[in-house]
């Protein structure tokens, strides 16, 4: 079993992802197989793909408002407030302000590219 009690990424260590938005990985280990836990930042203006994971995902903001769609469903999120994602159901979300989208995604089990499916624009 992995044991690391302290996780704490620089924000040097954040990337672009291609469902557009940036990733900042803060705990994604094999060794830690149970969860996934990643600050994901949408710049203003931009809706992310549409896409499913096959895996359990809550998306919790921090920073900003917008819209998520969850399968045929759309939600106004603001800081604070959370959307629970069943395994592969189709989601995307959108900035609508001005400002920087900022929320935590945390999989479970953790994160993998092969649990990832792009869906296209819809």
């Amino acid at each position: 079993m992995w044991q690391h009690p302290f996780y704490g990424p620089s924000e040097d260590q954040e990337y672009y992802f291609k469902e557009r938005c940036h990733i900042l990985e803060v705990i994604n280990h094999p060794e830690a197989p149970a969860i996934s836990l990643a600050r994901a930042r949408v710049e203003p203006g931009v809706t992310t793909v549409l896409h499913a994971v096959a895996r359990t995902e809550v998306y919790y903001v921090l920073e900003g408002r917008g819209v998520a769609r969850v399968g045929d469903q759309e939600y106004t999120l603001g800081q604070g407030q959370a959307a629970y994602i069943s395994p592969g159901t189709p989601q995307q979300i959108s900035n609508t302000e001005a400002t920087d989208l900022v929320f935590l995604a945390i999989c479970s089990p953790r994160f993998t590219p092969e649990s990832y499916t792009d869906l296209g624009e819809k």
